[in-house]
């Protein structure tokens, strides 16, 4: 499998281009749930005696109200650490709820200024969280962070975190409003035994991407799916393929909502590769029909070699994977030699946020449950029962590792500080996901786009949100 020697894989790219549905819930609804203002503390439960073992000065006897997605990773880790806080706090209650359903649920709550301590702000129907930091909803979680770490009082529970993880709760200033939980590494994932079947191995330049996929069409096998009701996965390996071929800097722009980010030739030479999957036939028909657990399903059945996702989808699929598949994640292959990064670049980052909303009754009872889960032991647990990394920079000595989780730890050494980490998908929610993902990548992947439509649509996307006055805008510092 070698490279192409006189011309270089945008050229061919180029000329070969030349011969069902779920929404997030509108910017609207979003914004009603946001409504400014905020909590004077008038119903908030009274602070408990700060000390050693107490040092968020919890009130011992308050309820505690949390709130989980119930996505990949389940609720049962958060009930563990639920009963590790209740064997501090004895005379307390937590009232535990499990959802699919964030915003749905809890907007009434916010409207009504009853919001629970500690929210697991995830999944398709989370809440805006550049909305909610916007409209001053939520608290900040320095003092969490500045507090002495579950395990050792000489550290700060901020030493304890995996490099970026606090910076990646910072909307602007200071203020820390989000936790990012669970570590998340991105990328192509695959079974090597599915490929070893196929005689090759993971494909390291884009040549030899669809080679293998030619390969794999020949004996009836998809090259890829992806969640296609879903698109917004599809930007799990295609962000940090566009940061490879253009450098970190073009996803800065595109973060920054600047003028034309999205028409920089690394954008366009990364649509046209991905857009030549579905031109040459190797995407798994019916993809764009396939809910997220649909497309798991049909890659672990071995119906498809690679699908976009992250970290939490060898939990999440275990039920249908094989014992002998040997799950793994590879970084986006090179395009060609004009690549600015180098091969095994790829996109790891903070996920599942948790928040302590403003108007909280029992914000230190919130952020102590997250102490907690930031401790040595709620960590390994994270990481057994859900095969995920932490946000908690450690834990996992001695463990026996999965296979995903294994081969995500040795992609992130492989990357080094060829990390990246776009922010689209924090700051600007419904732009990321109904626009960019459904209403432009989805179409595209489906044949309903070109990459070039593709790209002048998302980019008005962008312009109207950065003309928005309704939407607060961020920025790269």
């Amino acid at each position: 499998m070698g490279t192409t020697p006189e011309f270089s894989r945008r050229d061919l790219i180029k000329r070969a281009a030349a011969a069902g549905l779920f929404a997030v819930p509108a910017m609207s609804a979003l914004s009603a749930c946001a409504s400014s203002g905020g909590g004077s503390g008038e119903n908030q439960v009274d602070k408990g005696k700060k000390s050693a073992k107490n040092p968020l000065a919890v009130n011992e006897t308050a309820p505690l109200d949390v709130v989980i997605f119930n996505g990949g990773f389940g609720d049962q880790y958060a009930k563990d650490a639920e009963a590790a806080y209740l064997s501090a706090f004895p005379k307390a209650r937590v009232k535990h709820a499990a959802t699919q359903d964030i915003q749905t649920e809890l907007q009434p709550r916010f409207n009504g200024g009853t919001p629970p301590d500690l929210i697991d702000n995830s999944g398709a129907k989370q809440m805006d969280m550049g909305t909610l930091v916007g409209k001053q909803q939520l608290t900040d979680l320095n003092a969490l962070l500045d507090a002495p770490s579950f395990d050792d009082p000489a550290k700060k529970v901020r030493d304890t975190l995996r490099p970026g993880v606090v910076e990646m709760g910072q909307f602007e200033g200071s203020e820390t409003w989000i936790l990012y939980y669970a570590y998340t590494v991105y990328g192509v994932w695959y079974s090597k035994t599915n490929l070893q079947k196929l005689d090759a191995q993971y494909p390291e330049t884009w040549d030899d991407m669809l080679k293998v996929c030619e390969a794999a069409k020949k004996k009836g096998i998809a090259g890829w799916t992806y969640a296609g009701k879903y698109p917004y996965y599809l930007p799990f390996s295609l962000y940090p393929f566009i940061a490879k071929i253009g450098g970190v800097e073009v996803l800065n722009r595109i973060d920054n909502l600047e003028p034309n980010a999205w028409k920089d030739p690394a954008v366009k030479a990364a649509f046209d590769a991905y857009y030549e999957l579905y031109k040459k036939g190797y995407i798994l028909q019916g993809t764009p029909g396939l809910t997220h657990i649909e497309s798991q399903t049909a890659w672990n059945e071995g119906k498809a070699l690679f699908i976009p996702n992250g970290s939490w989808v060898e939990n999440e699929s275990k039920k249908t994977t094989p014992k002998d598949f040997r799950m793994a994640v590879g970084a986006p292959s090179s395009l060609d030699k004009n690549d600015k990064m180098a091969f095994g670049t790829l996109w790891a980052a903070g996920g599942e946020p948790f928040i302590v909303p403003k108007n909280a009754k029992n914000p230190q009872g919130g952020m102590e449950l997250l102490r907690v889960m930031l401790g040595k032991k709620s960590s390994q647990n994270f990481v057994q029962k859900v095969s995920s990394l932490t946000s908690f920079n450690g834990g996992t000595e001695g463990l026996a590792l999965p296979p995903g989780l294994a081969s995500s730890q040795e992609a992130l050494a492989k990357a080094g500080k060829n990390v990246v980490n776009p922010r689209i998908q924090d700051w600007y929610v419904a732009l990321q996901k109904e626009k960019i993902g459904v209403g432009a990548l989805g179409e595209m992947m489906a044949g309903r786009l070109t990459p070039d439509e593709a790209i002048t649509k998302i980019q008005r996307f962008a312009d109207e949100t950065a003309k928005d006055d309704s939407v607060k805008k961020y920025k790269h510092k």
